[in-house]
């Protein structure tokens, strides 16, 4: 299921490339939807939002603001078995990051973020969050582009990190 979603992702961004306008580092604010999926196998899924601010720096090269929500749910027999014992089925989490995104060839970009997930339940706490990604915009008009993302994040308290994907709309400033 991981690599199939992946390779959809890929082999869209490849097709959408070919047409594609030359974006680089410009400001802007995206929203954006996110999903992801454990690295270790597991019944959870990760589905959220996020917005993103990004300050050009350099040519090809922006400073990143990012913060959102992700609900990580139990899902499968587990959240069958939570239920009948009257447990929690789905964790919320609050992530914080800053970064930064280089863009190389046009449209596609390196991105690498540190920052926090808070959690929205006592007793979870705050973790230290980490986030390499690749990715590529798109532009769909004068000051509106297309991002998708694919990345790798790791939160310090969790026992294994996942695989995010992020689809936005990101908005000129």
């Amino acid at each position: 299921m991981k690599k199939l979603l992946l390779s959809l992702a890929l082999v869209a961004g490849l097709g959408l490339a070919a047409n594609a306008q030359t974006e680089g580092a410009v400001k802007k604010l995206s929203i954006g939807a996110e999903f992801g999926i454990p690295t270790e196998g597991s019944n959870e899924l990760l589905v959220g939002g996020s917005l993103q601010f990004e300050q050009p720096i350099a040519k090809s090269l922006n400073f990143t603001l990012s913060a959102g929500y992700i609900a990580d749910m139990i899902t499968g027999d587990a959240k069958d078995v939570l239920k009948a014992l009257g447990a929690k089925t789905s964790y919320g989490f609050i992530p914080l990051k800053a970064g930064a995104k280089y863009y190389f060839g046009g449209n596609f970009y390196a991105a690498g973020e540190v920052g926090a997930a808070i959690s929205t339940v006592d007793g979870i706490g705050t973790s230290f969050a980490y986030a390499p990604t690749l990715g590529a915009s798109f532009s769909v008009a004068d000051k509106s582009s297309l991002d998708f993302g694919v990345r790798y994040e790791n939160w310090s308290k969790a026992s294994s990190g996942f695989i995010g994907l992020r689809a936005a709309y990101a908005f000129g400033l």
